[in-house]
């Protein structure tokens, strides 16, 4: 019995001695270092061919994926050389250890799965999560990246796209609608307003005119007092112009308004000057 005990020790020592574990630190390294420098050659493409971006940056997310699954068992066999039954009982123990200590880790890593595959949203697309809304720059294995208008990066982890409610704003199309609001009195011209709005959104530099501009009126209680909304969904030819169509929309619909003296809500001081 103490021999085989012995023996058992002296095969486990030779699975693990110095210099495997060191040669599997230096392709652990030369791993993550293949991954880095696909990232950088998918920006580099991203920035040369901007039509193709989402198809590149949803192509490199799959592959460093697959580089860091597949190439991390492959480097442990091919490196350690463990014995089947070894293999079978070291699984199994590391299965149990990992699902009652990273419990919430292997939910992320099983929903980066089902995310991969189901496709609720893609890398490149313009998503809502609660209250962040953003660009889905990396899907990885724990974890979704999401850029928002503010260039803030923020990290949330796979499980919770799985039993929370997301928004995707083009659903892996590179064009995607952007909608505007405007208000106005309840005098003004609403059919004048919505021709100007058309003929600002038409002639803007940042429209995709092959998507039709539409409108919807509706009044609302702006200020204590009733008005119109007007509301325009036009198509912005590439999702990293959201704001700049958005923006050329309501300065220059504005500056139309004023000039052809389109009245807006008013706005009343009523509470502000009683507390005064």
């Amino acid at each position: 019995m103490n021999n085989e005990i012995v023996s058992d020790i002296t095969s486990l020592a030779n699975l693990f001695d110095v210099y495997k574990l060191l040669l599997l630190l230096v392709a652990g390294v030369g791993l993550w270092s293949v991954n880095f420098l696909i990232r950088l050659l998918a920006e580099r493409l991203m920035l040369r061919f901007t039509t193709q971006r989402f198809l590149i940056l949803q192509f490199s997310t799959l592959l460093t994926f697959s580089i860091y699954i597949f190439g991390g068992v492959g480097l442990v066999i091919s490196i350690i050389q463990p014995p089947k039954e070894f293999m079978i009982a070291a699984g199994g123990s590391i299965a149990v250890a990992m699902g009652i200590a990273l419990k919430d880790v292997a939910a992320s890593v099983v929903a980066g799965f089902l995310l991969l595959f189901e496709k609720p949203f893609q890398a490149g697309d313009k998503v809502s999560f609660g209250d962040v809304y953003g660009e889905i720059v990396s899907i990885g294995l724990r974890s979704v990246r999401l850029q928002t208008l503010d260039d803030n990066l923020v990290t949330i982890p796979n499980s919770r796209f799985i039993t929370e409610v997301v928004a995707s704003g083009n659903a892996g199309a590179l064009d995607m609608m952007v909608v505007t609001d405007f208000h106005l009195a309840l005098n003004a011209d609403i059919s004048e307003a919505i021709n100007l709005i058309r003929e600002v959104i038409i002639t803007s530099r940042f429209v995709f005119l092959k998507k039709p501009v539409g409108f919807s009126v509706t009044e609302e209680i702006i200020g204590e007092q009733l008005a119109i909304r007007i509301r325009a969904k036009a198509y912005v030819f590439d999702t990293h112009h959201e704001k700049d169509l958005q923006t050329d929309i309501v300065l220059r619909t504005t500056r139309l308004f004023h000039e052809r003296e389109i009245p807006r809500p008013a706005i009343r001081y009523k509470a502000i000057n009683a507390n005064a």
